[in-house]
């Protein structure tokens, strides 16, 4: 008989879907554990000697095809096991096309993909589909099967796609072996009829098989565990803090202004030295609705600066002017970073204020693909991976209620809160930098992509959607500004002037001026990535951004949302988008992940975008454990964005490494900040333009070497180049030329800020 407690064996390989899967299963199959390995991590000889103590298998999905040895791994020998070491199996996607073509079944390709479209699905009402009624399923496919008559399947449903594919299979039983799948994605977050009750007969069938042949499910050893790991969900000890580090929480000491008299924030900054481009500086700016705090962070040159570069083993520690290298060890650059910031706890703060102080800066998109796929060759860039300063003093700008806090994390720190106070409550200089007639745009000229070299990727970007490889790839490229000015005219920074135009330009959000030497980023970001609240039990929440309209005469709401969450190519992108993300949370936080909000239009500044919402907190069994990083888990577990990858995830950067042919750096990161009290809020580097000045201290410092001041950019540079990536998320109904189009517009946004252009 089967154990009362199911044990379930799920097979990944290496899906970007599959902890959806794993979720799915969980609400199905009442009180069972799930065990996920990937499809190469064991051999067969370890897969047969674990069989005996599990209840079921299920195989998901991934990408590729079912007759390559290097994308389905052990999968194809779970079809040819022997009488005795049979048990039930459940597939889906990929598992139906390895079930169907081991048993004569042949492989084809779809005339017209299916990725992230929504299909009825007809069935027979038996087996799988025992008292399922009518079914609207997602599907993830460019390959399908075409069953043999006589063979040893059995269709049990399928689609009519017309004249564009005819009809599809879409679920298959064998006639005599416990074995069932089916071909659309039943753990979609728009699949409905076929999710649920489709694996809730599965259990019953297996259940009914397991009791028919007296199968009883072996005891569970500790020799098993070490061989497929622990239980899902639990949380991966790679970002847990480095020993006994000193747990001596900070207090927060905060000034709080009511109706300050400087409310422009650029008249802030300004007044707190961003004018000056030797020092470093970050800000983080709400430039436009929806978002409500602006944060300035007030350095000192005793304000920690961290920086990395993938494939180092060591951190470099920059503060009075002095560099220090710390050792990595056998850890990674994530715990290292965790054990820094856990050793700085805070509490005490205004309990809504989202920043009391902590991480400011970004991490770049390397610093996550290398992570998701450490195959991929390690090319040199000249910006860190990871460039992150420890604000210790801050200013947040409330906008909702026209408040400013002012907030230390230094002891004894009086003196400056109520200076910083103080200044809050002065008129802002006049005529204010603000108002002040632009001075004339500097020489400028810029090098855009290879058009043809950009279209032909696209065209074999397409080629591996239809191959099966990936659902969607979203391929970028730089353009190159070449800027002819020094960093500094008439005492003024031109990186801040030109945040200004940017940000009175392209109002965005999520605006970021992080000038942290050798490197600035400016940012008029529309997409905030992830937002984690503070313990005890953070929530977390991301909101995909795909598909935008820009406003204009008649472009009304109705207007967006018929050219937005009518269209069939933004919504497809969007859902593939949401079930990415949907698995990076569940594979952190457990079950409890939810789409609050899918495809909803919203109203920015400039722009209508297609938003939705994917919030998740820790399960019951996580709450006991310390949880203050634990948004730091699903950040490092979430790089690289989805949305400027693709899915599945893995596969779709190593692939995008070898069309683009070029590191994208801090384009497609994210910046942001991680609070001493746990919460954070990081934002993808989309919009933005970023440098690196050659002349500044540079990484190769040895230890105890100091940082000049003088070293850094003050007088006539010569040409200063500025990168700024753009590119858009294809899939198979994307249309190069027009492909080609919406990375110019997107380009153009930010362009103009160089060219002076209000």
């Amino acid at each position: 008989m089967a154990t009362d407690s199911p044990r379930i064996l799920l097979i990944d390989s290496y899906d970007s879907f599959t902890y959806n899967l794993a979720s799915l299963c969980r609400r199905s199959i009442p009180g069972c554990t799930i065990h996920i390995i990937r499809n190469d991590q064991i051999s067969v000889s370890e897969l047969v000697s674990i069989l005996p103590s599990f209840s079921a298998v299920v195989i998901g999905p991934g990408p590729g095809s079912p007759d390559k040895d290097g994308d389905i791994g052990i999968v194809k020998h779970i079809w040819k096991l022997a009488e005795d070491q049979l048990l039930p199996v459940f597939g889906v996607c990929l598992g139906l096309q390895s079930l169907a073509i081991e048993f004569g079944a042949t492989l084809h390709r779809l005339n017209v993909v299916k990725h992230g479209q929504i299909s009825k699905i007809n069935h027979t009402q038996a087996e799988l589909f025992q008292g399922v009624g009518s079914v609207e399923a997602v599907r993830y496919h460019s390959l399908h099967v075409v069953l043999k008559e006589g063979d040893d399947l059995e269709c049990l449903a399928w689609a009519d796609d017309g004249h564009e594919n005819g009809k599809v299979v879409m679920a298959v039983k064998h006639v005599s072996k416990p074995f069932w799948a089916v071909q659309y994605h039943p753990e979609s977050a728009r699949t409905h009829g076929g999710g649920e009750e489709v694996v809730r007969n599965f259990w019953t069938l297996a259940t009914r098989w397991l009791c028919s042949r007296g199968r009883v499910v072996q005891d569970w050893s500790f020799q098993f565990e070490v061989v497929v790991g622990k239980a899902w969900p639990h949380v991966d000890p790679v970002t847990r803090p480095l020993g006994d580090s000193n747990l001596q929480t900070r207090a927060v000491d905060t000034r709080v202004v009511e109706s300050p008299v400087v409310t422009v924030t650029a008249d802030l900054c300004e007044s707190l030295g961003v004018l000056d481009e030797k020092t470093d500086f970050v800000l983080l700016d709400s430039a436009a609705q929806p978002s409500r705090f602006s944060i300035v962070g007030c350095l000192s040159s005793s304000s920690p600066k961290i920086t990395y570069r993938v494939g180092d083993h060591r951190v470099r520690v920059e503060a009075n002017g002095v560099y220090a290298w710390e050792d990595l060890q056998s850890h990674d650059v994530w715990t290292w970073l965790a054990t820094f910031m856990r050793s700085r706890r805070a509490q005490g703060g205004v309990p809504h204020i989202p920043f009391w102080g902590g991480f400011i800066g970004y991490l770049s998109y390397e610093l996550g693909a290398h992570a998701l796929s450490p195959s991929l060759p390690v090319t040199p860039t000249e910006q860190p991976d990871v460039n992150l300063v420890f604000v210790e003093r801050s200013v947040v700008l409330d906008w909702e209620q026209n408040m400013a806090y002012v907030q230390s994390l230094l002891p004894d720190d009086e003196s400056w809160l109520s200076d910083t106070a103080s200044l809050l409550q002065k008129p802002a200089a006049a005529p204010s930098s603000t108002s002040a007639q632009p001075s004339p745009p500097p020489p400028m000229s810029f090098t855009l992509p290879d058009k043809d070299t950009y279209i032909s990727n696209i065209k074999q970007a397409k080629e591996y959607l239809f191959s099966g490889d990936s659902y969607e790839l979203c391929v970028t490229a730089p353009t190159r500004i070449a800027v002819q000015q020094p960093a500094v005219v008439g005492g003024v920074s031109t990186s801040w002037e030109l945040f200004k135009t940017l940000r009175h330009r392209n109002p965005a959000p999520h605006s970021g001026y992080i000038r942290l030497h050798p490197s600035t980023l400016l940012s008029s970001s529309p997409e905030r990535f992830l937002s984690f609240s503070r313990p005890p039990v953070p929530l977390c929440q991301l909101r995909p951004m795909k598909g935008t309209v820009r406003k204009g005469p008649g472009v009304t709401r109705a207007v967006a949302e018929e050219a937005l969450s009518g269209n069939p190519k933004e919504v497809a992108e969007n859902l593939m988008i949401v079930d990415l993300i949907r698995h990076d949370l569940h594979g952190v936080l457990g079950e409890d992940v939810v789409v609050k909000q899918f495809c909803g239009v919203e109203e920015n500044q400039t722009v209508w975008s297609m938003v939705s919402v994917i919030e998740g907190q820790p399960s019951a069994q996580l709450q006991h454990d310390d949880c203050h990083g634990l948004g730091w888990e699903v950040l490092r577990s979430s790089l690289p964005p989805g949305s400027m990858t693709g899915a599945p995830k893995k596969r779709s950067v190593e692939l995008l490494h070898g069309l683009e042919g070029q590191p994208r750096s801090v384009y497609s990161g994210v910046f942001g900040y991680w609070d001493v009290g746990g919460g954070g809020d990081w934002s993808v580097v989309i919009r933005s333009c970023f440098k690196y000045d050659a002349g500044s201290a540079s990484a190769t410092e040895t230890e105890g070497t100091t940082a000049a001041a003088s070293e850094r950019p003050t007088g006539p540079t010569g040409t200063v180049e500025w990168t700024l990536g753009a590119g858009g998320a294809i899939t198979a109904l994307s249309d190069p030329d027009a492909e080609w189009d919406e990375m110019l517009a997107k380009v153009e946004s930010v362009l103009r800020a160089f060219q002076g252009v209000a």
